[in-house]
């Protein structure tokens, strides 16, 4: 007859389960007790399915509740990753289930498509047609003004945002919202340009007296060459810097006047000033800029009077009493010089002209002029003063 013998008891298998788990192997437990050490890892393996070395004592009604709790510790660790993985997906106010869907198809094989219907509360038959339908006219109209978008971004050297892109395609008979371009320009990671902060090119020379503050922050000029603003700024290369001087008419914003060299010499602001009467040839102008030693000096004192210009200074150390020139600078700072890096200065001298004179007087947007160029705006205000009244 086979042998038998009675089962061991629950304290026993208990002991034995605690030994392995203090660091006793099976097999030398078996050498010194009676079960195997098959038979002892399949108390080990036993007691850990059942959640702690007690497991053979539990009731029945502790083992579904055990069981209950881990299914769903597992399934809120499941919602969890999901909802981690989906971010802006589950910050915005309106969820839109198109995205919802497109993430669904993206993850698919990680997770399931089951347990993310639940989690975005979306339907699984809603899910699959959309996977089976063309797409909407929204969807292919979006498409069409991504690429018209991207060709603008592109043509702005990548400095355009949402405002300016969306007013070219309204100059260009594209009737679309602006919060419209903002969302496809994000979807398609295309962004504007920020700004940076300057560092002081204005000295000022005690021993001179500047001229009065004709402007008083009022940078309003119903006309152009009645008030031009001037200042000076650097630009770094590999050979060390270069400095430049314009002269920007207030009306316009358009750059009249500016002249590029290798030091802070009173020249370079005289060159700047010759070039925008030369163009401009006014009569009675205010120039108005800081108290830097350059505008202050006696030869640029001079060259004000023998062309009947109107000097002006602001006080020291307040850039918003020059805030337009300084509002240009910016832009050159943010959309240029931030952007590439110059190795010799002649490199520098051709990208800040190309700047000036082939994109921001000629094409870039401004926003305090409706979002029409320097020139385009002069252009435009004189072909309505010269048409004949109704």
């Amino acid at each position: 007859m086979p042998r038998t013998r009675a089962p061991y008891s629950a304290e026993f298998r208990e002991q034995m389960i605690a030994m392995v788990r203090a660091g006793r192997r099976p097999e030398d437990l078996a050498k010194e007790f009676e079960p195997c050490a098959h038979t002892i890892y399949g108390w080990v393996r036993k007691a850990e399915r059942s959640g702690g070395g007690n497991a053979a004592g539990l009731e029945e009604e502790e083992r579904a509740e055990l069981q209950r709790l881990r299914k769903e510790n597992k399934q809120l660790r499941l919602e969890r990753d999901i909802l981690s993985k989906a971010g802006s997906l589950v910050r915005s106010e309106r969820r839109d289930v198109v995205q919802v869907f497109k993430f669904m198809t993206a993850n698919q094989a990680q997770f399931l498509i089951r347990s993310m219907c639940e989690v975005f509360g979306v339907s699984r038959s809603g899910f699959y047609a959309w996977g089976d339908r063309s797409p909407c006219n929204r969807a292919v109209e979006d498409a069409a003004l991504s690429q018209r978008i991207t060709a603008i971004h592109t043509a702005s050297h990548q400095t355009y945002g949402a405002p300016r892109i969306h007013a070219e395609l309204r100059e260009n008979g594209t009737a679309v919202g602006r919060k419209r371009v903002a969302r496809l320009m994000k979807a398609s990671g295309l962004a504007g340009v920020s700004r940076r902060r300057s560092a002081r090119t204005t000295i000022r020379d005690d021993r001179v007296r500047p001229a009065s503050d004709l402007v008083d922050r009022n940078f309003y000029a119903d006309a152009p060459n009645r008030l031009w603003v001037a200042d000076i700024t650097y630009i770094p290369t590999w050979a060390g810097f270069l400095y430049l001087a314009v002269v920007l008419d207030a009306f316009s914003r358009r750059i009249v006047g500016w002249s590029m060299a290798n030091n802070l010499k009173t020249q370079v602001v005289v060159d700047a000033m010759n070039m925008a009467l030369a163009q401009r040839r006014p009569t009675n102008v205010i120039h108005h800029s800081d108290q830097g030693s350059q505008y202050t000096s006696v030869a640029f004192g001079l060259r004000c009077k023998e062309a009947n210009v109107r000097p002006s200074m602001g006080s020291v150390g307040d850039a918003y009493d020059n805030a337009m020139c300084e509002s240009f600078f910016a832009t050159l700072e943010c959309e240029l010089l931030d952007r590439r890096k110059f190795p010799t200065k002649a490199e520098a001298r051709m990208a800040v002209f190309s700047f000036i004179e082939g994109c921001y007087n000629p094409g870039r947007r401004h926003s305090a002029l409706g979002y029409k160029s320097p020139i385009e705006y002069e252009r435009s205000v004189k072909a309505a003063s010269q048409s004949p009244s109704p």
